[in-house]
């Protein structure tokens, strides 16, 4: 399966390593993820070097053509938000997943949207468990 997965890069970065055990854990199972990369510790300085403009129409070409976006949503971001709704609006599924506790914006939990789930999660095997869970259930 082709996912998106989304993650605050400039909003902050205190969940990276669970950034990276998600990728790691979806790639490992064959999945296909476009934005990998995002889980890298060096992301904000690899973003500098690419041209805003750029960063749009090579996150939106990646929506398009995946089969789902998860997103990590624990810290707020402007651009994940973005993504969630491009996402839900080209007919994607999405998946938010938020530790325990964090306060989301009521914009995502608020969304009545069938395509969307939001679930939290204790620890990293958790958020885990719960993504593939949730990629079972898209058949």
């Amino acid at each position: 399966m082709n996912i998106y997965f989304a993650c605050s890069v400039t909003g902050g970065r205190e969940f990276e390593s669970v950034y990276q055990a998600i990728v790691s854990a979806l790639t490992t199972n064959g999945h296909q993820v476009p934005t990998a990369n995002l889980a890298e510790p060096d992301i904000a300085a690899q973003e500098l070097k690419v041209a805003p403009r750029e960063v749009y129409d090579r996150d939106v070409a990646w929506i398009r053509n995946c089969d789902a976006l998860i997103a990590e949503v624990s810290v707020p971001s402007h651009g994940v938000g973005y993504e969630i709704g491009y996402a839900l609006n080209a007919g994607k599924p999405v998946f938010c997943i938020h530790q325990e506790g964090r306060k989301v914006s009521k914009m995502i939990t608020g969304n009545p949207h069938p395509a969307l789930t939001i679930r939290s999660y204790s620890s990293p095997d958790k958020a885990i468990s719960a993504i593939f869970d949730y990629i079972k259930s898209l058949g």
